[in-house]
C-alpha cells in the first residue's frame, strides 16, 4: 500500500510541475521529488514511468536515441523440437512439399533508450544470461537492428 502512495504522489507532482511550466516534460519524475527532493523507496522509484516522459508515438519527449537489439534463440541440433515437426508434416499433409527442413526459433525485439550501442548490448547479453534462454539447448544470436 505504502508504493502505490509513493507511485500516486509522484505522478501528482509530476503534473503539478508540468502545469507551473517548470521544466521540460518529466522534470519532476527524474528520481526526486521536484518539491521535497526526497528519494521515494528504492521498489517504487524502479517502478514508476511518468506518461509525461513520452510524446504520443512512445519515444522519449527530449529526442534521446534509441537502440535497438534483436535476440534470436534457437534449439541446438538434436534438441526434440516438436513444434517444428507439426509444422513438416502438416506442411506435406497440405500438399506443401519439397520442405526438408523447419525450425522454430523466438526472437526479441528490445529497445533502450539513451544508452550507447555498446552498453545496450551487454545489457542484452545479461537479459539472454539471466531469463531468455538456457546454454544447454539454445542458441542464441544478438544483433544491432539498424536505424
Amino acid at each position: 500500500m505504502e508504493i502505490r502512495k509513493v507511485v500516486v504522489r509522484r505522478l501528482l507532482e509530476c503534473e503539478n510541475e508540468r502545469s507551473k511550466g517548470g521544466g521540460p516534460p518529466g522534470a519532476a519524475c527524474r528520481g526526486r521529488s521536484a518539491r521535497t527532493g526526497a528519494r521515494p523507496p528504492t521498489a517504487a522509484r524502479a517502478s514508476v514511468i511518468c506518461p509525461h516522459r513520452y510524446d504520443a508515438d512512445g519515444t522519449v519527449a527530449r529526442g534521446a536515441k534509441t537502440v535497438r537489439v534483436e535476440i534470436r534463440v534457437e534449439l541446438k541440433p538434436g534438441i526434440l523440437d516438436a513444434e517444428s515437426d507439426s509444422i513438416q508434416k502438416s506442411l506435406g499433409l497440405l500438399g506443401i512439399g519439397a520442405v526438408s527442413r523447419v525450425s522454430t526459433a523466438r526472437v526479441y525485439d528490445l529497445s533502450f533508450v539513451g544508452v550507447p550501442p555498446a552498453e545496450a548490448m551487454r545489457r542484452a547479453r545479461e537479459a539472454v544470461d539471466r531469463l531468455l534462454a538456457n546454454p544447454v539447448i539454445h542458441t542464441v544470436h544478438v544483433r544491432l537492428v539498424p536505424r
